[in-house]
């Protein structure tokens, strides 16, 4: 995911629904609730999406987010 102030953040899904997703950061610097970040979700074999995904977070607890996909 990215950010322009945090820059280009790595983690994983731990949960991934309809309305977004819990996603487990590989570093503590963590934005706060009611940041919009950018995602691009990949899995082993490569990318799922091709463009990023505009993604709200709203809660936050040590590097555990959970992300909501904002509407088009």
């Amino acid at each position: 995911m990215t950010h322009p102030a945090f820059g280009t953040l790595v983690g994983y899904t731990r949960d991934i629904s309809d309305g977004g997703a819990s996603v487990q950061l590989e570093t503590e610097q963590v934005p706060p609730p009611g940041t919009l970040v950018h995602v691009i979700f990949k899995k082993i074999a490569g990318q799922i999406n091709d463009d990023p995904v505009a993604m709200k977070v709203m809660h936050q607890e040590k590097n555990t987010i959970g992300l909501m996909f904002c509407p088009k």
